[in-house]
């Protein structure tokens, strides 16, 4: 491999091994205009999308240690996105701009080890926020708790009301 295609290939690995996930997207037909929306978007969800040399990329994510040959699935102009924070918010902005504008489409990725398929992908696109999920468990979790002070507190109001009464009536 020349030089040149060594130091690409580290900066890919560097990339797939600084990011707890990737999306493999395809994005023939995507206009300049459109890619620099694209990339605007995903900065707002720390994240980032670089072209890719299939050949190469490939090469990176075998060192990465990702399982399996990639070739056959890196066909055509690809591009990765990878981030630093979590999946779902970049999931979310490719599945809405394809949504808008029939491209990119999404092939693959990967979350820490395991691989997603372009329809995992969407699924994980429709999920809440992380800040938004962690909410609604500590709402569950403070419910019963919650629930029990006004369970104990209820006796204890009503024989407030009968003493009341009863010091008021006599």
């Amino acid at each position: 491999m020349r030089e040149a295609k060594k130091n690409i290939s580290a900066e890919y690995l560097e990339r797939l091994n600084a990011s707890p996930y990737f999306i493999v997207v395809e994005y023939q037909g995507l206009k300049v205009d459109q890619f620099a929306d694209l990339r605007q978007r995903l900065d707002g969800a720390q994240a980032e999308l670089h072209v890719v040399k299939n050949r190469i990329f490939n090469i990176a994510a075998q060192q990465a240690g990702i399982e399996g040959d990639l070739a056959s699935d890196l066909k055509g102009q690809m591009a990765v996105i990878t981030g630093e924070a979590e999946i779902s918010a970049a999931a979310k902005i490719i599945k809405n701009f394809e949504s808008e504008f029939d491209k990119p489409s999404i092939k693959f990725g990967y979350m820490g080890e395991t691989r997603l398929d372009a329809n995992e992908v969407k699924v994980i696109a429709d999920l809440p926020s992380l800040e938004v999920l962690r909410g609604k468990i500590l709402g569950v979790l403070q419910a019963p708790a919650q629930k029990l002070a006004v369970l104990l507190n209820t006796p204890a109001g009503q024989l407030a009301q009968v003493i009341k009464a009863k010091a008021e009536k006599g």
